[in-house]
């Protein structure tokens, strides 16, 4: 599956070379990242968080300030601010990982909606409500990723990485400690799962992850503001995640893709757009209870026992 998604991501532009389209998946590409950190956190660990677009925040505006006051390199800097959405993570993690349910939602929420103040109120350093201007574009040693052809497969090489990894993580040792934790805490404890320590790292991963989708974020638009990382991203986040399918990676693979190109496609029906989209998001919640991912893999066993039944017959 991976190695057929990465050809014909190799293909697009190659084959369809229109900016447009390259421009609309370098988003999903960014959104894909931001929200498998979500799918680990909640999907894997069952852990309801709602401040996944105040680690993107982070991420991007640690990167654009850095870069911008300082003049270091953009690649230095995406690291920089990942760690520190990594420290963030884990500081906000040892408390607010106590809670349970819609007490968490509540606690990631609050610190969603402080970071987003920050954002606007810090004028000396983010720009305040109007944003930050002039980040540099990418480059790499003396490479320069400074047009939409370079970017484009520059954010997918990284997709694809993070989707291996998280795949093998997901079948592995830890990867099944995480859905033990998610089925009952108290369980996966007496069995010798250590549950803070597992929950406080699935954290840690998430806020990465949406860390590095913000500096990659930053470093293309070269322009940010607080609107685009505000409370009601998280949500639309969660949706992704939860449209795409809770139980498997390539749930928010396919939910991140979804909901990135599906807005920009309902345009076409101006005022009717959002009730389009309303209706497939709850077509979706109430007839896909394993979201579109589930859907996809049943669709594909019943193909592969026809096929067996083919041939047997």
């Amino acid at each position: 599956m991976l190695i057929v998604l990465a050809t014909g991501l190799f293909a697009f532009p190659l084959i369809l070379r229109d900016v447009y389209l390259l421009t609309l998946m370098i988003f999903v590409g960014i959104h894909i990242l931001v929200a498998l950190g979500l799918t680990m956190l909640i999907g894997f660990a069952g852990q309801l968080s709602l401040c996944q677009a105040a680690f993107y925040g982070i991420g991007a505006y640690t990167t654009a300030v850095l870069s911008v006051k300082t003049g270091m390199n953009p690649l230095f800097t995406s690291i920089v601010a990942v760690l520190l959405a990594c420290l963030v993570a884990f500081i906000l993690g040892m408390p607010a990982l106590k809670l349970r349910g819609h007490y968490l939602a509540m606690a990631t929420l609050g610190f969603g909606e402080i970071v987003n103040i920050v954002f606007k109120e810090w004028g000396a350093m983010t720009g305040g409500p109007s944003g930050l201007v002039g980040i540099p574009q990418m480059h790499i040693g003396g490479i320069s990723v400074d047009t939409d052809l370079r970017y484009f497969y520059f954010v997918w090489i990284i997709v694809l990485l993070v989707v291996a990894f998280l795949i093998n993580l997901a079948n592995s040792r830890v990867g099944r400690g995480l859905q033990a934790l998610k089925r009952s805490e108290d369980a996966a404890g007496t069995m010798g799962i250590p549950v803070a320590r597992y929950k406080i790292k699935v954290f840690v991963l998430s806020a990465a992850l949406a860390a590095l989708g913000g500096a990659l974020y930053a470093h293309y638009v070269t322009v940010i503001s607080p609107e685009s990382f505000d409370v009601f991203f998280s949500v639309v986040l969660v949706t992704m995640v939860v449209a795409g399918g809770l139980l498997s990676v390539w749930g928010g693979v396919i939910g991140a893709s979804l909901f990135t190109i599906l807005p920009d496609t309902l345009q076409a029906f101006e005022d009717y757009n959002v009730i389009i989209y309303g209706f497939i998001l709850l077509f979706i919640l109430m007839f896909m209870p394993k979201g579109l991912a589930g859907l996809i893999s049943l669709g594909v066993d019943r193909a592969k026992r026809l096929m067996d039944r083919g041939v047997n017959g």
